[in-house]
């Protein structure tokens, strides 16, 4: 490889080695900065990063392994090499061990240096890609706060990318719970207004009264309880993103004065006689059948179109159940941080009920399940009895009328029982012991007959 400037550092108290070792790196492409002084090599490694560091072993001041020591704690994928005229096996050993990349004894021929200051230059870059990737990975897991590798999340993410850097207005569709909202500030924060206002408001949470001054602002005087101007969402979120949460809630009347301000590209606060031009991406949300609504009358379709210039349909939980498993690992990082607890995970039984679960509050319903789990949990791992009962599967408790039906032996009874009685314990196997009035072991034989 031909090296283009990248930087290094060579440290040696010997001035005439010094300057040798910098023109022959700097006839080879590299950026070298040579010092005399161990001290100031120190100095200048705290403020400076270098792609390769070279330095002597024996030196007044701090040591070439003190030296090493401090580019491995301040930028450990710096290799370092250690040139020295007084080796030895143990200095070598020891050099090795403490994390250099090279030990070279002197004399050594320069060809020699020049091609292990190449190598590890490879090392480190080779090393800075794989952490990129590891990163690139993790980010497709983990985008905007959105957690998932299943099939729709990635195509989600790749729709976030493609649409963040447009003016287009979206629509977001989906059931509660699925991460909307998460969305839309994907979008606002991966894309070019992301420096601007992201502006948010419900429009199933602001009584209709309230809701046109709260997206137009008013002048003072235009009613009653004016007494000051107001500026409204909509001057607010001005080259920015303005999102409305549940926007099929919005009143009629209100939704015409939306699509003006959409098709104008102006908006007049109330009891204004001025409008004024307007820069604004919206994006909207709905949890509802939003064509149905335009079928009853309740959201007008030509607002609806301007809105769904871009639409994006999120998946519900029970649609995606691979991403589960980082997404319970996501919420027990973070709740063990909010909690202060220490909880390592989820046990096998647990996370086949979760995993069974239909989730109808998608992610927001696991994410308080998590939340309620490690806040009851007194155990290293979540198991099902602190899991809602709503998890637990479902018995029929017309027990006997079964067993007739199904023509069940007294065998098959017993342990149809036992599973029943097992269920409402949550697993506990002494409190089920206790209710059947069998010892544990007993129980323990009887489960293994099955």
């Amino acid at each position: 490889m031909r090296p283009k400037g990248y930087p290094v550092l060579v440290v040696d108290d010997d001035g005439e080695m010094c300057r040798l070792l910098s023109e022959v790196l700097e006839e080879e492409g590299f950026s070298v900065t040579p010092l005399n002084d161990s001290l100031e090599a120190s100095r200048l490694l705290r403020k400076e990063e270098f792609d390769v560091v070279i330095t002597d072993l024996k030196m007044k001041g701090l040591k070439g392994l003190d030296l090493l020591e401090e580019v491995r704690q301040m930028a450990s994928m710096t290799p370092v090499i250690i040139i020295t005229a007084f080796g030895t096996i143990e200095s070598a050993i020891q050099a090795m061990k403490m994390g250099a990349f090279d030990y070279l004894t002197k004399p050594f021929q320069m060809e020699e240096l020049v091609l292990t200051v190449k190598k590890a230059l490879e090392n480190r870059l080779l090393r800075k890609e794989v952490l990129r990737l590891r990163k690139e990975v993790a980010s497709r897991y983990d985008f905007h706060h959105l957690i998932g590798k299943s099939f729709p999340m990635q195509k989600i993410y790749d729709l976030i990318e493609r649409i963040s850097h447009t003016f287009s207005n979206v629509l977001i569709t989906g059931e509660s719970g699925t991460g909307k909202e998460l969305v839309a500030k994907a979008i606002h924060y991966s894309g070019i207004r992301k420096e601007n206002a992201f502006v948010a408001i419900n429009c199933a949470a602001i009584p209709e009264a309230l809701l046109e001054s709260e997206l137009f602002g008013y002048k003072k005087g235009a009613f009653t309880d004016a007494r000051s101007d107001k500026r409204g969402l909509l001057f607010e979120a001005h080259e920015g993103t303005l999102f409305l949460d549940e926007v099929t809630e919005m009143p009629l009347a209100l939704q015409a004065k939306l699509l003006r301000v959409i098709e104008d590209r102006e908006v007049r606060p109330l009891g204004d006689t001025t409008s004024y031009p307007l820069d604004v991406r919206i994006i909207s949300t709905s949890n509802r059948d939003v064509e149905s609504f335009i079928k009853q009358g309740q959201f007008r379709e030509d607002l609806y179109y301007r809105l769904k210039v871009i639409d994006i349909e999120m998946p519900p939980l029970r649609e995606r159940k691979e991403d589960i498993p980082l997404l319970i690992q996501h919420f027990i990082h973070r709740f063990n941080t909010e909690l202060k607890k220490n909880i390592s995970g989820v046990s096998p039984e647990a996370l086949r009920l979760l995993l069974n679960y239909s989730w109808p509050g998608n992610v927001r319903e696991l994410e308080n399940v998590i939340q309620r789990a490690i806040t009851l949990s007194r155990n290293e791992w979540i198991v099902p009895e602190d899991l809602p009962s709503s998890l637990l599967p479902k018995t029929d408790d017309r027990i006997f009328e079964k067993a007739i039906e199904n023509q069940m032996t007294l065998a098959q009874l017993e342990q149809e029982y036992i599973r029943r009685v097992l269920i409402k314990t949550r697993g506990n196997k002494s409190k089920a012991a206790a209710l059947l009035g069998l010892d544990r072991k007993t129980l323990y034989r009887k489960l293994q007959e099955k």
